[in-house]
């Protein structure tokens, strides 16, 4: 698998797909509104990317970059496996994979500087990107626009976009650099994201960093799976912050008949995966009490 994210123009998303697959979007971009390819790495590395665009009867236009804007070159090719060639010794970070390419600019200029943040603003703005960074699950662009509304009071917004994306462009690339020191080491993210797909394909919807509160969750849970689902486990956006902060993790499940007979066998089936990946879970067996993860050190990769 190549570790990239895919996005097309009819708003489809790829991640972590083969070469094979990667071959397949290529081969089939071209028509209306599906002509373009944009791929990212895994995590994301700001400002690098490679993208696609193709009409049907033409060449394609491949481009690249690897930072700035004026970083960005282009080239044309008529040849769809070679773009393929190219961008899939690119996902692999080969070195020399464009050798033997004419690049040119693709002519797109650097942007306005953007004005440096208040200190006092900073101060306090820095600390929560790096909370929702250790929290793992958001994206350069959703932490942008958690960001830019953080200090907002009373219609007043003291961070621009510009600011909030070039201050977690930083941070996101400290946190990448910290997790490269991971290597392939299995996380405990990673065992309870392994646990979660283990219950999701047996009938129980399993979600991660599922809506804001319990409350929430509990509502939306019924429409988050398939229709067949016999229940439910999740845990939610306040959970992932206390365990980021090093605090125990409460799982919240059900069964959709509400019955306290089911809900119980629920519990049972997550506390044995749990446990299968690895985990330490706490439960005494009644329907009424959370599930609890302890012990947990959260080194949740990024993703973007």
């Amino acid at each position: 698998m190549l570790s990239i994210k895919v996005e097309t123009e009819n708003q489809q998303t790829h991640t972590r797909v083969s070469a094979q697959r990667l071959g397949d979007l290529v081969h089939r971009i071209g028509a209306p509104g599906d002509n373009f390819l944009v791929v990212q790495r895994i995590p994301d590395i700001p400002g690098t990317f490679i993208q696609v665009w193709h009409e049907a009867g033409g060449d394609y236009e491949l481009e690249h970059r690897t930072g700035t804007a004026t970083s960005q070159v282009r080239t044309v090719i008529g040849d769809p496996e070679r773009v393929l060639a190219l961008m899939t010794r690119w996902a692999r970070e080969e070195p020399g994979w464009d050798a033997g390419t004419d690049w040119e600019s693709a002519g797109i200029p650097e942007p306005e500087p953007v004005p440096e943040l208040a200190e006092e603003i900073r101060q306090q703005l820095e600390p929560r990107v790096r909370e929702l960074l250790r929290g793992g699950y958001g994206t350069v662009l959703t932490l942008t626009e958690a960001a830019e509304d953080y200090l907002v009071k009373d219609g007043v917004r003291p961070v621009s976009r510009d600011q909030a994306r070039e201050l977690v462009e930083r941070l996101w690339l400290e946190r990448v650099e910290e997790q490269r020191g991971w290597a392939d080491d299995m996380t405990d993210p990673d065992r309870l994201e392994r646990a979660f797909a283990r219950l999701d394909r047996g009938g129980i919807t399993a979600r991660e960093n599922f809506t804001c509160c319990r409350s929430c969750g509990m509502s939306e849970i019924g429409a988050a799976g398939r229709e067949d689902a016999r229940g439910f486990v999740f845990f939610h956006g306040q959970g992932t912050e206390s365990a980021a902060a090093g605090h125990s993790l409460a799982l919240y499940y059900g069964g959709f008949d509400d019955s306290p007979e089911t809900t119980a066998a629920v519990g049972r089936e997550v506390v044995a995966a749990l446990g299968e990946a690895g985990l330490t879970a706490e439960w005494d067996g009644s329907p009424d009490k959370a599930i609890e993860l302890t012990g947990l050190d959260w080194r949740k990769r990024l993703v973007g």
